[in-house]
């Protein structure tokens, strides 16, 4: 029992991982998570473009010439 108990005291981080990595899986709540990430990177892109357009430009039509 003691080894049951220091087993789970050890790894309780990965443990509550797991648990909510599995209710994520059952609620299919991790599409939601997905897609709010989606959004997430879209607007850090798009901003990082319009704060960079010269750079971006650059950049793009050096990757689009060594095609």
């Amino acid at each position: 029992m003691e080894d049951l108990k220091k087993f789970i005291m050890q790894y309780r981080g990965a443990i509550i991982g797991v648990i909510i990595a599995i209710l994520l899986l059952a609620t299919r709540l991790y599409m939601l998570i997905i897609g709010i990430l989606l959004i997430l990177v879209g607007a850090f892109v798009g901003n990082y473009v319009q704060q960079n357009k010269n750079d971006v430009k650059t950049k793009l039509k050096n990757f689009i010439d060594k095609m």
